[in-house]
């Protein structure tokens, strides 16, 4: 019984510090861990210039290791302190912990795959935990459901664009010469997309007064349809994260993003 309930209070200081920002120690944890990261990534980083790897390698390659060593046991930790292990694993920041520390293992089997490390930088989101602004970046979930709810307004965005391609790249065609590189409307819709898009690689440039003149349409048109999706997204996002949240990670499943009011998490029902 005294096994169990330590092993509880263990449970529940490590959750305290390791998963919520509000506390002192989770604030100093959080800092500590993505001044880590960023640490490591430089690391990582600096092993692919060849004059520093040849030489700083040994000290570069035991630095890897010290961190990956580090971030395999704050992986643990994390799979210990929550109430349903699994659901942390499966969660976006479960993965992306578990990608930090994997390519250093296969680096054994499979010699490069530790330039793949870079990804820990992903792991700097939880900055956001620390400055309060999970409101806007720190909840993937959240993000995912306003790119849902997007999703018909964006889909005939996208067919009005694709529309106005296909009957620019087919105008132009019947403009430009062959020889300007308009050989084929697909190829005329492609110089239409790159214009559209003001991308402007000019591999393929109109030569006639004409042509010019409805490249320069397509530009003006291209300025005004850029900021299109993101407004739609972006109304989306304000409908979404109106609400004020909190930091506080459940201690089952680890989910963010509750109401500062909440009493139970959203996501699994669990105590808060």
């Amino acid at each position: 019984m005294k096994n169990t309930v330590s092993s509880y209070r263990l449970r529940a200081s490590l959750h305290e510090i390791i998963f919520e920002a509000d506390t002192p120690a989770g604030k100093v944890f959080d800092v500590l861990l993505i001044a880590s990261i960023v640490a490591s990534v430089v690391l990582v980083m600096l092993d692919s210039v060849s004059s520093i790897q040849i030489n700083y390698g040994e000290l570069l390659y035991l630095g890897e290791w010290f961190f990956t060593l580090l971030f395999t046991v704050e992986y643990f930790l994390r799979l210990f302190c929550v109430g349903r292990p699994l659901a942390y694993a499966r969660s976006f920041f479960g993965v992306v912990d578990l990608l930090a520390v994997l390519p250093t293992y296969l680096s054994i089997f499979f010699p490069g795959t530790q330039y793949f490390l870079v990804i820990r930088i992903l792991r700097v989101l939880r900055i956001f935990r620390v400055l309060k602004l999970v409101t806007y970046v720190g909840e993937t979930r959240l993000l995912m459901q306003a790119l849902s709810a997007s999703r018909r307004k964006i889909t005939v965005f996208l067919f009005a664009v694709l529309t106005l391609v296909i009957i620019f790249g087919a105008l132009i065609y019947l403009i430009e010469e062959p020889e300007s590189g308009f050989t084929s409307i697909p190829r005329s819709i492609y110089w239409a997309i790159v214009t559209l898009t003001t991308v402007g690689y000019g591999d393929i440039s109109p030569q006639t007064n004409l042509g010019q003149a409805v490249s320069a349409i397509i530009m003006i048109i291209g300025y005004g349809i850029i900021a299109v999706p993101t407004g739609i997204v972006t109304a989306e996002m304000t409908q979404v994260y109106k609400k004020s949240v909190s930091t506080q990670a459940c201690p089952q499943c680890s989910a963010e993003g509750h109401d500062t009011d909440a009493r139970f998490c959203k996501f699994c029902g669990s105590t808060l």
